[in-house]
């Protein structure tokens, strides 16, 4: 008797064990996964940031030229007087 529940204990040991091999198999293909994701994160947010930069570089630029614009008018209509 004590045979017979030793070797179904050992039956379920070992069919545990299977699973447990397969599901840290999975656990590993997560987490490559997840690091692949990772890395094209932080490229998205590397481009996301230089895009940012070029926009707000850009904006600069047009209120700049915007506001010498004004002022060179306001100073050839004072002058023409």
């Amino acid at each position: 008797m004590l045979g017979k529940l030793n070797d179904k204990f050992d039956a379920k040991f070992e069919f545990l064990s299977e699973e447990n091999k397969v599901f840290n198999h999975k656990l590993d293909a997560i987490s490559q996964e997840n690091k692949a994701i990772s890395a094209d994160n932080k490229q998205f947010n590397n481009r996301f940031d230089d895009y940012q930069k070029a926009t707000q570089w850009v904006m600069q630029l047009a209120f700049s030229l915007i506001a010498f614009t004004t002022i060179t008018v306001i100073i050839t209509s004072v002058l023409r007087k």
